[in-house]
């Protein structure tokens, strides 16, 4: 790697991005006025640029239009992130530290960083082929013990695509192949090694109905080939999990099956389930299935979750919904498309927007949101949906997905508004520190 890679100075500051998140208990007033003497303004601007130099430092993003996703828009407004890569405050008025690094935003967007919250990133690896697909684990229809994390490659090149598009966060899954095909991990998306990256492991459980898992043990004529058989073997596997749980109970010295106690995350509502589903049927035999267990629930995809939107109201479910810009690859998203958005919006149910990367790359979020916006989604909550909301599907709002104080400091400054084709990242930064360039970085695979 050359110097000014993304993995160059995942080297030099991997130790600071590590850090626990630590909440911090003193108010913004009080954090704030501690040897604070400039205000955010141009001329302390020019009397010093940031760099990509040092380690521990505040950071000061003034004057930019800042999209807080949770409190709206703030016009000419400062950022300011403390040395251990939290958010301490925003506004128009705020005073910087005098060791502050500062970035003038005047006239570009400010944004958290966007979320793709369903990815295959780093276990589809790009331009790999076989050597590169650890997705799905085909050999067995129920395979809840199974980690994405165990298969993630954090040297994935498609991570660079993300960090250059402004993403910095994805949950990453196993793929739609098994009935259950694993635990699935929301993931920073920048760093050399796995633990500097994760935000939250395990965050979901990765299941399927429909065509894929049919199609994969059809074929053989194994079980189970019928959406009939796929849905008996989700019964069988929760059942299986809490018989597991009474033998353990009586017997504590009876095997462990780490298959059952993942499961037993589920049914406790540790981590949600999350269902691979685009027809509204399969739509429907999820949310009936779930019921039955009791456990929290996620769509995923649900390309004709139009169909059952009074459902997803009753019952209070979210959808990771996408990916749109694909095309009718098979019966199951004939009816795909940028106005399902628009109708979710308005019945009130909360939903993010994926690209189910590599299905669509993962640097083309923004598009399919912006696509969204053309075919009557508000703008606004489109934003959302690829931040504050994905966030929350993904189990990590406290974290990320907006930007206030006491968040990670995973920030994207646009030249102009990303749903503008014309705009570009022209800085990400995570945790405070400045990770992408547009003028100075030279990211290499």
């Amino acid at each position: 790697m050359g110097t000014g890679t993304i993995r160059t100075l995942d080297v030099e500051r991997a130790g600071h991005l590590s850090r626990e998140f630590q909440p911090r208990v003193k108010t913004v007033r009080v954090l704030i006025g501690i040897g604070c003497k400039k205000k955010a303004t141009s001329e302390s601007n020019n009397a010093r640029q940031y760099d990509h130099g040092g380690k521990g430092f505040m950071l000061a993003i003034i004057g930019g239009r800042v999209e807080t996703i949770s409190h709206g828009a703030m016009h000419s407004a400062t950022v300011l992130i403390d040395d251990d890569g939290q958010i301490l405050a925003v506004g128009s008025d705020i005073l910087i530290p005098e060791d502050a690094h500062i970035i003038d935003a005047h006239g570009q967007y400010v944004l958290p960083g966007f979320i793709d919250s369903h990815t295959h990133l780093g276990v589809f690896n790009d331009g790999e082929g076989k050597e590169g697909a650890d997705g799905n684990e085909m050999t067995n229809p129920l395979t809840p013990g199974i980690r994405a994390i165990d298969g993630f490659n954090p040297a994935d090149v498609a991570l660079i695509d993300a960090i250059q598009g402004g993403i910095t966060a994805a949950w990453v899954t196993p793929g739609s192949g098994n009935v259950i095909g694993g635990q699935g991990a929301t993931l920073r998306l920048y760093g050399q090694h796995l633990e500097e990256m994760i935000l939250k492991a395990p965050s979901g459980m990765k299941s399927a109905m429909g065509e894929n898992p049919k199609r994969v043990y059809g074929t053989d004529k194994k079980f189970p080939m019928t959406r009939m058989g796929v849905a008996k073997a989700l019964r069988e596997a929760f059942v299986a999990a809490l018989n597991y749980r009474q033998q353990r109970e009586k017997d504590p010295t009876h095997p462990r099956n780490l298959d059952h106690e993942a499961l037993l995350m589920v049914i406790d509502g540790v981590i949600p389930l999350r269902t691979h589903a685009h027809r509204a049927d399969d739509i429907e035999t999820a949310l009936r299935i779930g019921r039955e267990f009791g456990v929290r629930q996620v769509i995923e995809h649900g390309t004709e979750a139009f169909k059952v939107v009074d459902e997803l109201v009753l019952y209070q479910i979210p959808v990771s919904l996408g990916p749109a810009l694909v095309a009718r690859v098979k019966p199951e998203v004939r009816a795909r498309g940028f106005h399902t958005p628009a109708i979710l919006a308005k019945h009130g149910v909360k939903f993010s927007l994926i690209t189910d990367h590599p299905v669509v790359p993962v640097q083309y979020l923004v598009v399919s949101a912006a696509l969204a916006v053309r075919e009557g989604l508000d703008e606004q909550t489109a934003l959302r949906a690829i931040t504050l909301n994905a966030a929350e599907i993904c189990g990590v709002s406290d974290r990320i997905g907006s930007i206030e104080p006491g968040k990670d400091g995973d920030i994207v400054i646009w030249t102009g508004h990303p749903f503008d084709w014309r705009s570009q990242v022209d800085k990400t930064i995570i945790r405070g520190q400045v990770v992408y360039d547009r003028n100075r970085s030279n990211l290499e695979e």
